[in-house]
């Protein structure tokens, strides 16, 4: 038997990774990229519930 590693196809976007909402926000944090508050792409609503989302699980 084989035991090599399929590649999966995922899709990456400019900064790297694959692309998703945390990966994003994890990505320019690293990366040290920040945008000024009127152009910020989350609101603290969506993000506070994300958080209540990544405790529970």
């Amino acid at each position: 038997m084989s035991t090599t590693k399929k590649k999966r196809n995922t899709k990456r976007n400019k900064l790297g990774v694959k692309n998703s909402l945390v990966n994003n926000i994890n990505a320019r944090k690293k990366k040290g990229t920040s945008r000024s508050k009127s152009k910020k792409t989350v609101s603290k609503k969506s993000y506070s519930a994300m958080k209540k989302k990544w405790k529970r699980s």
